[in-house]
């Protein structure tokens, strides 16, 4: 087996993402077992995956736990604890980011609703239910962009016209890693960074593509990077790699200072 083919496949993204079926999982277990390099593969995805989760995530008020256990503790007549259903821990994260954006819903809900009894019974706090009802809004709000955002990045990364290249770090930085997926026909390219360390505020990252043997500028960045990022439309690639430049870029890479750097697999 090619395990880059294999890998460039995006058929452990799938894994990870629960959206195989028993027949398919099985196969790639045993592939698992056999290519000890498909088995880091697949724990760089997970990790991405979780810290895509944690940085889309937003800390609710302690209070909103404290009130919903209260209503939940009045409207239950026989005082027994309901159980909770169990995550399947191989959710899609698309789906998680819905259920939350669903539960913030439901606490804006409720809130709003006793809010208004509390402005029915005193004019005195209106200012301040205003602020509170504001502050959940904009709350629920960056709830759906990033639910948004997440969901055009499923649809880049499932997109069969999209290949995937990974970027593996070099002596530079022996842990780094980034994928771009780049549409031949559309000209499209994003970029997923996976591990790479945080620069100083004088330097950016910067993405090349080698088109007929010479270095093409496909835009800069920074690490703090949460999803796909769209980079320079670009045709012709061989291979995509990242330098390291001052801030806003240069004309022509500094190769000294090359991160990482995959080739295209043609299919």
């Amino acid at each position: 087996m090619k395990t880059e083919e294999y890998i460039s496949s995006g058929i452990l993204e799938a894994y990870a993402l629960g959206e195989l079926s028993a027949a398919e999982r099985a196969e790639v277990e045993r592939n698992l077992v056999q290519y000890p390099e498909l088995e880091q593969e697949l724990l760089q995805i997970e990790e991405a995956q979780e810290k895509l989760l944690q940085k889309s995530a937003i800390q609710p008020k302690a209070s909103v736990k404290e009130n919903l256990f209260k209503k939940i503790d009045e409207k239950k007549p026989d005082g027994k604890v309901v159980s909770m259903p169990v995550w399947d821990s191989q959710i899609s994260f698309w789906k998680y980011a819905a259920a939350a954006s669903v539960a913030i819903a439901l606490v804006t809900s409720y809130l709003a609703y006793n809010y208004y009894g509390k402005w029915r019974s005193t004019e005195n706090n209106l200012n301040e239910l205003v602020a509170q009802n504001q502050q959940i809004a904009r709350d629920y709000n960056t709830v759906n962009q990033r639910l948004d955002k997440i969901e055009t990045d499923i649809k880049v990364i499932d997109n069969p016209a999209f290949s995937r290249v990974v970027m593996k770090g070099t002596q530079n930085a022996p842990d780094a890693m980034a994928y771009v997926y780049w549409n031949e026909t559309s000209k499209e390219v994003y970029l997923s960074i996976q591990n790479m360390k945080t620069l100083s505020q004088e330097n950016q990252y910067q993405l090349w593509a080698i088109v007929d043997g010479k270095p093409v500028d496909a835009g800069v960045f920074d690490a703090n990077l949460a999803g796909l990022l769209k980079m320079k439309d670009l045709t012709g690639a061989a291979a995509f790699a990242v330098t390291i430049e001052p801030r806003g870029g240069k004309p022509t890479p500094s190769l000294e200072t090359m991160q990482v750097v995959g080739n295209v697999v043609k299919g």
